[in-house]
C-alpha cells in the first residue's frame, strides 16, 4: 500500500504474532484519546428502529418526516433523505410491492448495500485506508452446516428481494462476502447498548481480539470511533474485546471459536484463577444475564411508556434492584472503562430519576459519565445529553 492511499496518523498495520495481521500505535496514546474514526464503508438501520432514528444520521428524535413513497423509513430532513436515497432506493419501492412479506435479515440488507457500493465505488474509500473490504477475513471454509444453511437462507433472500435493483455476483463469492460480513461486521450500539444497526468498517475489522482490551469502540452517529482505555507506547497492538467479558474463560473461548475461528490465549484467559479467587460470592453469568435481560426490558417499557402513571411503580423498583445487584459483580468482572457498566449506570440513573429520586440519579449518572469520557471522548453527543439530564430538576 502507498502512503498517499494507505495510512492512518500514528497507526501501522503489521503481522501479530500467533494472529496474523494486525494494528499497532506508531507513537504513545493516552487514556481517553481517540487512535481513529472511521465512516462505515456501508451500514444499515435495524427495522425496529425504523421511526425513531433517522434511517441516514441514526440521529434519535421526535418529529421525523416519513418516505412519501414507502412510508417506512424516516429521516431528519431533506437533505438526509437525499443522502440515503442510494440505498434505501434498494428497498423502497420493494418494500411497497412485498409489503408484510418482505422480510429480508438485517444481514441480507447489509450485503445488499454493499454490493450496491462495490457498484458505485472503484477507488479505495475513506473507510479502507489500511485494509480494503475484499481482504477481511472470510473463514468460509470454516464454516459449519448450520452457519451454511443460515448463509443460503440470506442469499436468497437477496434474490427475492433485491434482485430487481442489484447485479449478483456468483455464488461462492455471495457466500465468501456473508462470511467476511458474519465475522467483520459491527453492531452500531446507542449509549445503553441497545441496538440500532449493523455496519462494516475494514480498518477497524483489522484489529485483533484481547480479553484485556487497550481500546473500545464506540459510535458518533454511522462513524465508529476508536479510543484507548490505557495509556499505550509506541509498538503497542491495538486490541478491542470482540465479545463481553462477562463469561468465563472457557464460555468466552467458545463464543470466540464459535464466532471468529480462533482460541484466545492472552493474559487473562492464562491467568483464569484470578476471577475464581476474586469472586467469594460467584455468581453464575446466567443469572447476571437473565438479571440484565429484565433490567433492559422493563427499561424498554420505560421509555415507550409516554406516561409514566402507565408504568407500574412496582416493575421500577424490581428494575431498581435488579440494576443496583448487577453493578457489584459488573464493576468486578468488566475491564475499567466498559460500556457493559456505563449503561447499567445509564439505566439505572434513569429508572431513579423516574422516580424523583434525584440525588441517587445523579450519582449513578456521574459514575457513567466518567465512564463514557473515555470512552465516547467528552464532546459526544451523548455525554452533551447526559449533562442535560443532570442539569434538570
Amino acid at each position: 500500500l502507498s502512503d498517499a492511499e494507505g495510512s492512518i496518523e500514528g497507526l501501522e498495520r503489521f503481522d501479530s504474532p500467533g494472529k496474523g495481521r494486525g494494528l499497532r500505535v506508531t507513537r504513545p496514546f493516552k487514556l481517553g484519546e481517540l487512535l481513529f474514526s472511521s465512516p462505515a464503508y456501508s451500514y444499515v438501520l435495524s427495522v425496529k428502529e425504523r421511526g425513531c432514528l433517522c434511517e441516514f444520521c441514526f440521529t434519535r428524535k421526535e418529529g421525523l418526516a416519513r418516505c412519501g413513497k414507502c412510508k417506512k423509513a424516516f429521516y431528519c430532513n431533506v437533505k438526509c433523505q437525499k443522502g440515503d436515497w442510494a440505498m434505501h432506493k434498494l428497498e423502497c419501492s420493494a418494500m411497497t410491492a412485498f409489503g408484510e412479506k418482505w422480510c429480508p435479515s438485517e444481514m441480507a440488507r447489509l450485503v445488499a448495500r454493499i454490493l450496491a457500493k462495490k457498484k458505485v465505488q472503484k477507488e479505495r474509500c475513506v473507510s479502507e485506508k489500511i485494509l480494503l473490504l475484499g481482504e477481511m477475513q472470510s473463514h468460509v471454509e470454516d464454516v459449519d452446516n448450520e452457519k451454511r444453511e443460515m448463509n443460503e437462507a440470506d442469499i436468497a433472500g437477496l434474490y427475492q428481494f433485491y434482485s430487481k435493483h442489484l447485479d449478483m455476483p456468483d455464488h461462492k463469492d455471495l457466500l465468501t462476502l456473508f462470511s467476511q460480513v458474519a465475522c467483520n461486521g459491527f453492531t452500531i450500539e446507542d449509549d445503553e447498548l441497545s441496538h440500532m444497526g449493523t455496519a462494516v468498517y475494514p480498518d477497524v475489522a483489522l484489529i485483533n481480539h484481547s480479553c484485556l482490551p487497550s481500546v473500545i469502540v464506540t459510535y458518533n452517529g454511522t462513524s465508529a470511533e476508536v479510543r484507548a482505555v490505557q495509556d499505550m507506547k509506541p509498538g503497542d497492538e491495538v486490541l478491542i474485546s470482540y465479545i463481553d467479558l462477562l463469561y468465563p474463560t472457557d464460555d468466552r473461548n467458545n463464543r470466540l471459536r464459535e464466532s471468529y475461528y480462533f482460541t484466545c490465549d492472552c493474559q487473562e484467559c492464562k491467568s483464569k484463577s484470578k476471577v475464581r479467587s476474586s469472586q467469594s460470592d460467584p455468581i453464575e453469568p446466567e443469572v447476571i444475564n437473565n438479571m440484565v435481560r429484565y433490567a433492559r426490558k422493563t427499561i424498554r417499557e420505560f421509555r415507550a411508556s409516554k406516561n409514566l402513571l402507565e408504568m407500574c411503580e412496582q416493575n421500577i423498583d424490581g428494575a431498581i434492584r435488579y440494576g443496583e445487584k448487577i453493578l457489584k459483580p459488573y464493576n468486578r468482572l468488566y475491564p475499567p472503562y466498559s460500556l457493559n457498566v456505563s449503561s447499567m449506570y445509564l439505566k439505572l440513573g434513569r429508572l431513579y430519576m423516574g422516580m424523583e429520586r434525584h440525588s441517587m440519579g445523579i450519582s449513578a449518572f456521574k459514575k457513567a459519565l466518567a465512564i463514557m469520557e473515555v470512552a465516547h471522548g467528552k464532546d459526544h453527543s451523548y455525554l452533551v445529553e447526559l449533562r442535560k439530564e443532570m442539569a434538570q430538576k
